[in-house]
């Protein structure tokens, strides 16, 4: 048995972008291979680790990163699909693409992937606690830019009520995609007001309207109170910079702009996803004996 990980994000024409999760799958790599994580798994040799993509880098496909993991001699290949909801459509065309289920939820354009080796198909970030930690250090850092900014006599909102939050994802209008985003948000969203002290708190996507109503929402609950808009996406791109402050001009937001990478509790979540699925195929393969 020799074991691989495939790490699969959407792609970008940005370079930028690319860059951004290349550098984290990097650090994965590093990580995971390490003497201690490899004796912890059990593991005497190196695993190889690449990162493939759903589309626009070429020579970096899907496709592509199956092809060289198996060129190394790869037998078992876990693959860890690096988006933010399982409600994104694409999270449910790779999987079916990559044979780890019969039908997808909704047609797709893509082909089968040719794959000789094993594979095990992993679940996307959701609600684990890392997306919320890296969620948590960012409304820090505005918090700490309001500070500075209401010793010099500005701020908004009144100081003695307590802050509203607008998670903002992408979405999805079809709908079992959509409630797996709801319910993903939703459940982020309780665990940042657990945690960050936070009055209230609404979620939105990418709908028409929608962040615009949302904001209605907790400006009619929370009279005076500081609304936060924080986008829920992996990588600075599009969304962040130009879709997300579009719906939120003239709405008198504050605007948690960026997005979670190049944030380490994603490098985290990698490491331990990729983790899980080597313990699992190492258990497989005990158990095959």
């Amino acid at each position: 048995m020799k074991p691989g990980i495939m790490v699969i994000g959407h792609g970008s024409r940005e370079p930028d972008w690319v860059a951004r999760v290349d550098r984290t799958v990097d650090a994965t790599r590093e990580r995971l291979n390490e003497p201690a994580s490899l004796a912890g798994l059990g593991l005497t040799e190196p695993v190889p680790v690449v990162a493939a993509y759903l589309e626009l880098v070429e020579g970096r496909l899907i496709q592509d990163g199956v092809n060289a993991l198996e060129a190394l001699g790869v037998t078992d290949i876990v693959a860890v699909p690096l988006f933010v909801s399982s409600g994104s459509t694409h999270v449910d065309e790779i999987g079916w693409a990559l044979g780890a289920y019969e039908t997808p939820r909704r047609e797709t354009d893509l082909e089968r992937i040719a794959v000789r080796a094993r594979l095990s198909y992993g679940r996307p970030i959701g609600g684990d606690p890392e997306i919320a930690d890296a969620l948590l250090d960012k409304l820090a850092g505005v918090e700490r830019a309001d500070a500075s900014e209401a010793e010099g006599g500005g701020g908004a909102g009144d100081p003695g009520i307590a802050d509203a939050l607008l998670l903002i994802g992408h979405g999805s209008d079809e709908p079992w995609f959509h409630e797996a985003w709801r319910a993903e948000l939703e459940s982020l969203v309780s665990e940042l007001m657990s945690r960050g002290g936070y009055g209230d708190a609404e979620t939105a996507m990418l709908r028409p309207d929608e962040v615009a109503a949302r904001v209605g929402l907790l400006r009619a609950r929370r009279p005076g109170a500081r609304v936060i808009a924080v986008p829920v996406f992996l990588s600075e791109g599009y969304f962040t910079s130009e879709a997300i402050p579009r719906r939120l001009a003239g709405l008198d937001c504050v605007y948690a702009e960026g997005a979670l990478l190049p944030h380490a509790r994603i490098g985290d979540w990698i490491v331990r996803r990729a983790s899980e699925g080597l313990a699992d195929i190492k258990r497989a393969a005990g158990d095959s004996r």
